[in-house]
């Protein structure tokens, strides 16, 4: 892989940011599919540690929580009580969305528990410098958690949206209609009216659009927790620094004050591998 022309190694990272599987990258470049696997990782492992560098001191307004599911070898369904449920699992990825620059400020892959949520919620608060908005769904979870990472230093609402019935036929697969939407106050005093996970909830789309891992209905996802995590991780890098928001002209980073220029992805390859 240390031999793979740099060209090559951009257009194989550049592809596996814009939803293109790894067999048809194969294809596409020539480059056998475990090379493409470890440079993906490597690059994703490092983009993550760039992420806790340079991505602190931030001033957001109004941050939005979410978890979007995946899994990693068998869906929770499938698991055999032989299997080990650290390896073969369903996977949460937990998401902090700045509603006004648009960035993802922060993430963690893991579980749907307390002790994912926690670690979550306290990373979230490491890298703000002011007191923030915070919505999330009806999770009760986050209550705990963001209490004792924020004490009184936050405005809290959760918002809790309630689904019409699965149709059942041919249509089945499409989105659901929100029937109902019930806004709580649950710590400070949150402005009712900018509580949302709206924005964050678009955000899911935008990954399982450029994820291939979270593409549904496909063969397309992770058999290695690590791999899967590096693959968030490198998607996150791409998506804050070097893609150019429709609505904001800028990337999500350069809205946030991360930094100044629209990154390339030479740029983003040799800040990960210093990283």
């Amino acid at each position: 892989m240390n031999n793979l022309p740099r060209d090559k190694q951009v257009t194989i990272l550049k592809a596996l940011t814009e939803g293109v599987s790894i067999r048809s990258i194969e294809r596409m470049t020539g480059v056998h599919r475990d090379t493409i696997m470890r440079l993906g990782v490597r690059v994703g492992e490092a983009c993550e540690r760039l992420h806790d560098t340079i991505v602190r001191d931030l001033e957001c307004t109004d941050i939005q929580c979410d978890e979007i599911w995946s899994f990693v070898s068998k869906k929770a369904r499938s698991v055999l009580p032989t299997d080990d449920t650290t390896r073969v699992t369903d996977l949460w990825v937990w998401v902090a969305f700045a509603s006004d620059s648009k960035l993802v400020a922060s993430f963690r892959t893991g579980k749907r528990d307390g002790a994912t949520a926690k670690a979550f919620v306290d990373d979230l608060h490491s890298r703000l410098r002011n007191r923030p908005q915070i919505s999330t769904d009806g999770l009760s979870t986050y209550v705990d958690v963001i209490e004792q990472a924020f004490g009184a230093a936050v405005d809290y609402a959760q918002v809790v949206k309630s689904y019409e019935p699965e149709p059942i036929g041919p249509g089945r697969y499409s989105p659901p209609k929100v029937s109902a939407i019930e806004k709580t106050a649950i710590a400070g005093n949150p402005d009712m009216d900018r509580a949302s996970t709206s924005y964050v909830e678009r955000n899911n789309l935008n990954i399982r659009m450029t994820n291939r891992r979270f593409t549904r209905l496909t063969n397309a996802f992770s058999k290695k927790v690590e791999n899967h995590r590096a693959s968030v991780a490198l998607n996150f890098a791409v998506y804050n620094l070097c893609r150019v928001h429709g609505s904001l002209r800028v990337t999500p980073a350069m809205a946030a004050n991360v930094t100044d220029h629209v990154w390339t992805m030479d740029e983003l390859l040799d800040a990960a591998e210093a990283a």
